[in-house]
């Protein structure tokens, strides 16, 4: 979720119009919940902080400069009512009050979001943490899934990206002390049994340390792992996993000072922005949503739950481009030209029309030290681009359109150090003619490793986290090349994971240049020949004849 995309709704509830305010709040309270639950793990003061932090969002919206840092701005709320909250309450208070009652946030992320193995291991973890722990890694969380960055994260904690880089590996090392505890709490120790004979079944920072030190001096407890399992880093399980869903039944109450909407803007002198956001919360409202409406008097009722999503393997490969069932072997192929199959229409019987029934599909990496065999020589009439010889687009919404005959060349830069999580694609829109996917190179594929361990890529890596591809999307080379005939406009997509991409025109001797230097030259690996010479040629996922509003909802497999 990202604050920029919500310009015009922002504005306009600032302007007072009170359908934005409704999809404001409702599109927004989400993430706060998420925070805000995962940071007190699910106490009974949630919803007052919830309430308080959305209250003064809308309160102070008009004090908001600059819409697109609405994000960040929202999150910097939540935290100061966080610890606010902390403030007013000693440790001893909290867990004695009607945190008894409350609903354990752990379970509620286990159950609505359908985790199972490490990823649920690691939601139960967090109930080993202290609170000041819990705050960041409600952050951090987000920031893994995609829905924050480390910018924001520093913003919201109060200190620069150096030190919170500092301070999340600190909190992550407990959180693997807390999941060994979870694994070993689910084993069959005896010995275990017997230290914790006395234990409620809470968990708390004594008896923390009481298991931690069984733990350090017990073989059975000390694997890093159940037998034959591989333990997986957080940040990787983590990555694109769903918001909790606010729950059906929460009520916000817009109330300003302690009164009711319409209270408010009957004691409301001036005719400001208060209170024209006031008036309009003070009618009755028409749902907007299928979710939530505002009703009179100001209260926000979540009526019912967003649509499930589905849940999510965790990914335990560098390369997160393929579905979680596929395993792509790597290694030399047996051919010396090794090229992808691309997924081929069954209604494809016709000779003389053949554009469009290969799009590209996953595919394993080739032999690195195989050569490509040749690349088809295309016409090249030249093309034009609307951003000149080399277009660098780094924001949603940058958007470049080639008209032309010729090569097209598409640079990646992903950027986990900034932002891990999902990355969404850039999509291509409104094709006129013939667009073809015809080759790979920059000497190496994204997901090639460049650590000794082999855990760090161009995709990411531990200290980083990952970026991870949507299922099923191919994954990219540094360099990929594109044929086209006719025009075509290329949308920069980026939501979640940080990425950016240079594109320009190209030539059929530059590509094969490209392509063809391999190893010896100090590439990681040769390129890939993807062309065919012919219509039957894979197309690139990801591309429609249509000019959606919005580029990012292109689907996957392109119908061209």
């Amino acid at each position: 979720m990202d604050g920029r995309q919500w310009r015009a709704t922002i504005a306009a509830a600032q302007a007072g119009d009170r359908r934005a305010l409704d999809e404001l709040v409702e599109g927004w309270l989400p993430l706060v919940y998420n925070i805000v639950g995962r940071a007190l793990n699910g106490h009974a003061d949630v919803d007052d902080v919830v309430q308080e932090t959305m209250l003064r969002a809308v309160d102070n919206l008009d004090t908001l400069r600059d819409p697109d840092s609405f994000r960040s701005w929202l999150v910097a709320i939540a935290m100061r009512q966080i610890r606010d909250r902390a403030r007013r309450r000693t440790a001893d208070q909290l867990d004695d009050s009607a945190a008894q009652g409350a609903t354990d946030f752990a379970e509620l992320t286990v159950l609505r979001l359908q985790l199972e193995g490490q990823r649920k291991e690691v939601a139960e973890a967090v109930r080993w943490l202290d609170g000041e722990d819990r705050q960041l890694l409600s952050l951090w969380w987000l920031e893994v899934a995609g829905e924050l960055t480390r910018r924001e994260l520093a913003a919201a904690v109060g200190i620069s990206r150096q030190h919170a880089a500092v301070r999340v590996q600190r909190m992550k090392a407990r959180l693997e002390t807390a999941r060994g505890i979870v694994r070993a709490l689910d084993s069959s120790c005896s010995d275990l049994g017997r230290v914790t004979a006395r234990w409620s079944g809470r968990p708390d920072s004594v008896w923390r340390k009481r298991i931690a030190r069984h733990i350090r001096g017990c073989a059975r407890c000390d694997g890093h792992g159940r037998p034959g399992e591989v333990v997986v880093p957080a940040e990787r399980l983590l990555v694109g996993l769903a918001l909790v869903p606010v729950p059906v039944g929460f009520t916000l109450s817009l109330a300003f000072g302690g009164k009711t909407a319409v209270a408010a803007t009957a004691a409301t002198a001036s005719v400001g922005w208060s209170a024209k956001v006031l008036g309009a919360l003070a009618k009755p409202a028409v749902a907007v949503t299928a979710s939530a409406s505002i009703v009179a008097g100001g209260a926000y009722v979540v009526t019912q739950p967003p649509q499930d999503r589905p849940p999510q393997a965790a990914p335990t490969a560098l390369s997160t481009a393929r579905a979680p069932e596929v395993s792509k072997p790597r290694g030399p192929s047996p051919s010396t030209s090794p090229t992808p199959s691309p997924s081929v229409s069954p209604s494809a019987t016709k000779k003389a029309d053949l554009y469009g029934t290969a799009v590209d599909v996953v595919d394993a990496a080739p032999d690195p030290d195989t050569p490509p065999g040749a690349l088809p020589r295309r016409p090249e009439s030249g093309l034009t681009s609307s951003g000149g010889t080399r277009t660098v687009m780094n924001h949603r919404g940058d958007a470049v359109t080639f008209t032309g005959e010729g090569y097209v060349l598409v640079r990646w830069q992903i950027s986990p150090q900034y932002r891990a999580g999902g990355l969404v694609m850039p999509s291509w829109t409104g094709l006129k003619g013939k667009l073809f996917h015809v080759a790979s190179g920059g000497g190496r594929r994204m997901d090639d490793p460049t650590s000794a361990d082999g855990e760090t890529s161009g995709m990411g890596g531990p200290d980083t986290g990952y970026t991870v591809l949507p299922a099923g999307t191919q994954q990219m080379w540094q360099n990929e090349y594109f044929y086209l005939d006719g025009t075509v406009t290329l949308t920069q997509n980026e939501r979640g994971a940080d990425y950016g991409i240079t594109v320009a025109p190209s030539t059929w001797d530059s590509v094969t240049e490209d392509i063809t230097q391999g190893p010896d030259r100090g590439a990681r690996r040769y390129g890939l020949v993807r062309d065919n010479g012919r219509d039957s040629a894979p197309v690139p996922q990801y591309v429609t004849r249509e000019k959606p509003q919005d580029a990012a909802t292109v689907e996957q497999r392109s119908e061209v």
